[in-house]
This record gives C-alpha cells, structure tokens and sequence, in this order.
C-alpha cells in the first residue's frame, strides 16, 4: 500500500461511514475505462476535480460531479472561487496539492486550504463510486460522506 492510500484509508475511517475498496488495474481507472470493465454504471461514478484562477492570486477548489455531467467550470466554479477566468489545474499542480495520481484524485486527506464543493445531484444517489487517492483503487461510499467532509453542496456545479 502506499503512503497516499494509508492517507486515503485513515480519512476514510475517520468519517465513520462504512465504505467498500475496489482494487482495479490501473489501466482502468479512468472512468470511462473503468465503467466499462467493471460494470459499474457511469451515472453512480464521481469525478473529482482540481480547478484552479487562471490569473491574479492563486485560489483552489475541489470538485465532484458525476461522470455523466461537465463541471460548468466558466460559470459557477469561477464564480465559487471569485475570480475573472478559471481553468482546470494541470497534472503537476493537482499532484502538488493533493498528492494523488490523476485518475485517483479522491476528496479524502486534503488540506484544509482546499475547499470542497459537491454536485447537489450526487446527494440523492444511494452510493457514488470515488477515487481512491492512485489508480489502483476506487471506493464505493453513500453521498453523506460529503456532509461529514463539511462540503458545499451546489445546485448546477455541472451540467446535464
């Protein structure tokens, strides 16, 4: 196990919510791939995503919307953050800030510096598929973990 699973895991306990680990080829983790091969449906699976200003002072947010919506990223993500233009991080910076691998970014074990917002339309699914911190592994979990995690529920953070 890696440290950032380690990391993973310990968050995930701490929530005390019961949660299943999927351990999967990591040539499948993203999520198209990963749906396909694994049967899970692309409507239940969450895609967590780093977005950050494109200019002036550097401001961050987390976001999770399903697979089967776009995170409206020029509307309500730019104005979430204040800022002018947003765009999404690049690989590099969403490693620096999180520590993950891009098809693993999950919303567990980030800093407190990085606020969360969630999707309201993934709060009435029964479980939602997450990443799992590597490629390695996904999670399966109930959306109340969100509310444990203390993040902002947004009506439209995605489109249809």
């Amino acid at each position: 196990m890696t440290e950032i699973e380690q990391q993973i895991f310990e968050a995930l306990d701490k929530t005390g919510i019961s949660y299943e680990v999927i351990r999967i080829d990591p040539d499948y983790s993203d999520t198209a791939f990963f749906c396909e091969k694994y049967g899970f449906p692309v409507e239940q699976t969450c895609n967590t995503i780093i977005v950050t200003s494109a200019r002036g002072e550097k401001k961050y947010a987390v976001c999770v919307c399903l697979a089967n919506t776009r995170l409206d990223v020029n509307k309500t993500v730019k104005k979430l953050l204040g800022v002018s233009k947003a765009s999404f991080a690049s690989n590099e910076e969403m490693n620096k800030l999180t520590g993950m691998e891009v098809g693993g970014v999950t919303p567990f074990s980030l800093t407190d510096e990085l606020t969360l917002y969630v999707d309201e339309r993934i709060m009435k699914k029964d479980w939602v598929i997450l990443g799992g911190g590597s490629r390695a592994i996904k999670i399966k979990i109930t959306p109340e973990v969100f509310t444990v995690l203390n993040a902002k529920i947004i009506s439209d953070l995605a489109l249809s």
